[in-house]
């Protein structure tokens, strides 16, 4: 097998695995996922922010990420006991890896704090969700 061969085989994996990707992205957003930056490692300087696509199950948000090889959610977030501590605009260095027109909601629970960015849509139908509960459920914020 010549070094052509070798070549082309793994510039065929490098597209099956690109292809991959692309046809998880495109799936989870037709069955009703947003567009969702999410960082778990606070920094200053705008590091470890990780696109994916975010995907409501319920009470809980999963969270896929874009380049990630696993089938399932990468994070789940349960709506009890979730509060959002703060909202602000991206800084310069974080506005590279998140949604268009974004928002950063920095979020607090009872496994942690989690920073989420996402555009104003995807804000939009969070912050419903988030404050929605079903019937004979309080709302932690609201007593």
């Amino acid at each position: 097998m010549g070094i052509t061969e070798i070549a082309g085989l793994i510039l065929l994996g490098v597209a099956l695995v690109i292809g991959y990707f692309a046809w998880r992205r495109i799936r989870l957003l037709r069955e009703g996922g947003v567009h969702v930056a999410l960082r778990q490692r606070f920094d200053d300087k705008g590091r470890g922010w990780h696109l994916g696509v975010g995907h409501y199950r319920g009470d809980e948000f999963a969270w896929f990420r874009v380049l990630s090889l696993g089938s399932g959610p990468d994070r789940m977030i349960s709506r009890d006991g979730l509060e959002i501590d703060t909202r602000r605009e991206p800084t310069g260095p974080e506005a590279y890896a998140m949604p268009a027109g974004a928002t950063v909601l920095r979020c607090r629970s009872t496994v942690g704090e989690v920073e989420i960015a996402m555009g104003p849509d995807a804000l939009t139908g969070f912050l419903s969700w988030l404050e929605s509960a079903p019937p004979g459920r309080s709302i932690p914020w609201a007593s």
